[in-house]
């Protein structure tokens, strides 16, 4: 299935847009524990949604980058490190008004290792943004990239299927090092980095090597995809990890890059097929190109949302079996209406929503600012 099939005359890669849609649909779903989009648990989201985002950015990787990689580092910086620093101190300052004044206990202080050196390191120490973990590690993925192949440019080496082995190599000997115990504290950095660099190469050799030859019919693609997965389910001891701590690696050090190639090729292809029939709805294109808000702010929707219940339990005595305790203290808990699993829709509605609708805004606000000058 060829790449053109999928591109609209104004560049949109429209399956590529579906696909990050439901990456970060998966994501925000993925904090909730809600699997609706896991069919049947057959795809655990923790099996394969972060690096599909990797896999994502290696695919819109440009080689031409290589001629100008000054320009092209400054671009990255601009577009993922400033927006995530200035947001990363609105959280830090949330944070702190949040325990000074209504009893949080979430977040450390504001200082310049958790504005600056903590993002690099882990990206937990406001919470509220904990989710945006992923963007230092991306820009550090994109850096290492760039030089990389430059290097191997020069050396005549910058084949596709070596980049690829070579880095999945390593990202092996993470995962077996990690089983081992020997990924903990500061290693978990160049650890987590490290284990998803080889998806970042895998959107890149997709697209260099596979994407025209990718013409298998649906019929036994679904079902040599699917029979894959099945099996995957059946022989391992569970197919989630964590990649942001590098842990729960439960079958070894290749079965995570399978979970990650089937779970990307599963919905590869469905977004593929849904490409010509909602390629170019504006909410999904909006939401497929603005995943980052998404990223960034969906937790803190989230707590929006528990604060509202928690005034509601609080001023009428209804909600009564809510949990002030890890309210207060657990930004993970995820407080549902009579305990049913159907309201975490208006945690996974609002969490993608209201980010988009701050985007909008701030898109907007920033055009007017333009124009003022």
């Amino acid at each position: 299935m060829q790449e053109k099939e999928n591109t609209f005359p104004d560049g949109y890669n429209a399956a590529f847009g579906i696909l990050s849609a439901l990456a970060i649909i998966m994501v925000v779903a993925g904090h909730l524990g809600y699997n609706v989009l896991t069919v049947g648990d057959l795809f655990p989201y923790y099996s394969f949604h972060v690096p599909l985002f990797m896999f994502i950015s290696g695919y819109f990787y440009r080689q031409e980058e290589q001629e100008r990689p000054l320009s092209y580092l400054k671009k990255k910086a601009r577009r993922l490190l400033l927006p995530y620093f200035i947001w990363n101190l609105v959280y830090g300052v949330t944070a702190w008004l949040l325990r000074s004044f209504a009893n949080f206990t979430f977040g450390e202080p504001v200082t310049i290792k958790t504005l600056f050196l903590d993002p690099f390191l882990h990206g937990y120490q406001y919470l509220y943004n904990f989710a945006a973990w992923f963007v230092p590690v991306l820009f550090l993925i994109e850096v290492m990239n760039l030089f990389l192949r430059i290097v191997l440019r020069a050396m005549r080496l910058d084949y596709e299927w070596l980049i690829l082995i070579g880095t999945l190599t390593v990202g092996m000997t993470v995962v077996w090092l990690a089983i081992g115990g020997h990924v903990w504290g500061l290693y978990k950095m160049p650890g987590r980095i490290l284990f998803l660099f080889p998806c970042f190469q895998m959107g890149q050799f997709y697209r260099r090597k596979l994407e025209q030859r990718d013409k298998l019919g649906n019929l036994p693609y679904f079902a040599i995809v699917l029979g894959i997965q099945v099996l995957l389910n059946l022989c391992c001891n569970g197919l989630a990890y964590s990649c942001v701590w590098c842990t729960a690696f439960a079958n070894g050090p290749i079965i995570p890059y399978v979970t990650v190639m089937s779970g990307i090729a599963f919905w590869l292809r469905v977004s593929k097929i849904l490409a010509p029939v909602c390629g170019q709805n504006t909410v999904v294109a909006y939401l497929g190109q603005n995943t980052y808000s998404v990223m960034m702010h969906h937790i803190m929707v989230f707590m929006i949302i528990k604060m509202v219940l928690a005034g509601i339990a609080a001023g009428t005595g209804y909600l009564a079996d809510f949990d002030f305790t890890r309210f207060y203290t657990d930004i993970d808990y995820c407080y549902l209406v009579k305990g049913s699993e159907t309201f975490k829709m208006v945690y996974l509605a609002a969490g993608i929503a209201l980010p988009l609708l701050l985007q909008r805004s701030v898109t907007r606000a920033l055009t007017a600012l333009k124009r003022l000058r």
